[in-house]
């Protein structure tokens, strides 16, 4: 309680000095948006990259074949249409007219052909694409074929999550940054007015042109209606809230919990839950380094982690009515989600067991280097009762507190800790990513080609194969069930609850979408 006090207080005496900011009045501020984003933008390459401000990022330059809609179903997005060969092996796609570069070149097939091949290297949808690739191939410039050996009808699904790029740019390796930022979308990024962890800028593409349809989720119209949007990095969660108040910035896409009170009450000032499907917090394990790829060492915190603790330390005084604890490895309202196995989160906490557990797993003290990111408060919160459930059953824990960036950038380390790798660190993702098998990366478990911490379980690569393969929804969904087992036996990394992450913005700004991610296409300044 006393952190919480001390940080409405700091937002009250923030919001009394003068911020260093550029006024927004009259006709020049309704033509800027000023948002404040959950985390710096330090990769910008959302496929070199996992993170969820870089595929926010994405969403704002580049464009997809397929969008999906709030029913999470795909619709034509930069496509004009889609037709399969009567074997159903052949997709043939055709671009809608009038798509151009923002440096004013067409998009052409070959893009879209170089950009699906790149995707294919690092994406879980992606590779089950390429393993059963026959080719992809240019029928004119606004014509392509994708043609496989067997039938994929999940294929406009997976491509929901595939951002096309110049054909230039999409030929880097998928394993190396891209150099330069040419999309397509609504908005283009400033790349000479980008300082990582200051600020990201983006101008109005006044040659973009959105499709007819109503805007949903990532499908439909996407109207760009401010010359410029900038978003402005600010680390100390006290400090948003202040220029949130005092009309400094007009959007924080987090605001920490412990102030959304004081914002609920603070005049010209809106706190909204626009999260389609909510946000699921993790504590990922290193499966190459001792101790943790010992599986024993990683059943034995099991009995010690506390789902609502996790879910208060987010959402403080919001964990009641905007947390929810239970969370297997699939999200609520997603066609997967089931309460198989989940006894071993759900069940009486038990640190006397896990502390038992942990002796018997033949762990002699080795260190564990958590790492913590300070200027991430979501992720920093998740980190801070991860040490405590650590520490509390015996742990050797060493408190590694640092920059996302510099996190992101360790994390992809495969070394021992002693030669600057690690051994967990915690994060989240949306709903949507953790909705089925193909865009579920933490759930991979194909080893060194999957997502960090490199989880190795022939297991569940079987499962989830057979998935991509089943031949209806029930299937599905039963192999889902089996793959929670897998999960809740192998500890891939420990779900540690749901919350639904509500937006701070200013009374005048509206036209903001349901989504898992903040989407700047249709909000306007009234």
């Amino acid at each position: 309680m006393r952190r919480r006090n001390l940080l409405a207080g700091a937002a009250t005496l923030a919001a009394a000095r003068s911020f260093p900011a550029i006024a927004q009045t009259g006709a020049q501020g309704s033509r800027v948006l000023r948002f404040v984003p959950q985390a710096n933008l330090a990769n910008p390459d959302p496929v070199w990259t996992t993170t969820v401000v870089a595929a926010n990022h994405a969403y704002m330059i580049w464009d997809l074949l397929w969008g999906l809609d709030e029913k999470l179903t795909p619709q034509y997005q930069m496509l004009a249409g889609a037709e399969t060969s009567d074997d159903k092996r052949t997709w043939h796609l055709t671009l809608r007219e009038g798509l151009l570069w923002h440096d004013g070149a067409p998009v052409r097939g070959v893009d879209c052909i170089a950009s699906l091949a790149r995707w294919m290297k690092r994406d879980g949808f992606g590779q089950r694409i390429a393993s059963q690739l026959e080719e992809m191939k240019p029928v004119d410039d606004r014509r392509f074929d994708i043609v496989l050996k067997k039938p994929f009808p999940l294929l406009p699904y997976a491509c929901t999550s595939c951002f096309i790029m110049p054909e230039r740019m999409a030929k880097t390796d998928a394993f190396q940054q891209i150099g330069e930022y040419v999309g397509s979308g609504p908005y283009r990024f400033v790349r000479d007015q980008w300082v990582s962890g200051s600020r990201a800028v983006y101008e109005r593409f006044d040659k973009y042109v959105p499709r007819a349809e109503p805007p949903s989720f990532t499908a439909g119209a996407k109207r760009a209606n401010f010359d410029r949007v900038e978003w402005i990095v600010m680390p100390d969660p006290a400090t948003a809230a202040a220029a949130l108040q005092t009309g400094e910035v007009d959007w924080v896409e987090q605001p920490l919990s412990d102030l959304v009170p004081t914002l609920r009450r603070a005049p010209g000032v809106v706190v909204d839950n626009v999260d389609l499907l909510g946000s699921i917090g993790i504590i990922r394990f290193n499966h190459l380094q001792p101790p943790f790829n010992n599986v024993k060492l990683r059943r034995a915190l099991l009995p010690a982690v506390d789902q609502s603790d996790f879910v208060a330390a987010v959402m403080g005084p919001e964990a009641a009515t905007l947390g929810r604890t239970g969370i297997g490895v699939w999200a609520p309202g997603t066609p997967m989600a089931t309460d198989a196995g989940l006894e071993v989160l759900t069940g009486k906490r038990d640190v006397a067991l896990a502390k038992k557990l942990v002796a018997e797993s033949g762990y002699k003290g080795e260190k564990v280097v958590l790492m913590a990111p300070t200027d991430f408060p979501v992720v920093n919160a998740i980190a801070q009762v991860t040490r405590g459930v650590c520490e509390a059953i015996g742990l050797n824990v060493e408190y590694v507190s640092t920059d996302w960036g510099t996190l992101v950038a360790r994390r992809a380390s495969k070394e021992p800790v002693e030669k600057g790798g690690w051994s967990i660190f915690c994060t989240y993702g949306d709903g949507l990513s953790y909705g089925n098998p193909g865009t579920h990366t933490t759930l991979w478990g194909n080893g060194l080609q999957g997502w960090f911490g490199w989880y190795d379980s022939p297991r569940m690569e079987a499962l989830r194969g057979a998935w991509f393969d089943a031949p209806d929804l029930e299937t599905q969904k039963k192999l889902g069930r089996e793959m929670q087992l897998v999960a809740m036996d192998e500890v891939p990394y420990i779900p540690i609850g749901l919350w639904y992450q509500p937006i701070g913005r200013r009374t005048n700004v509206n036209g903001i979408l349901k989504a898992t991610r903040p989407l700047f296409w249709e909000v306007r300044k009234t």
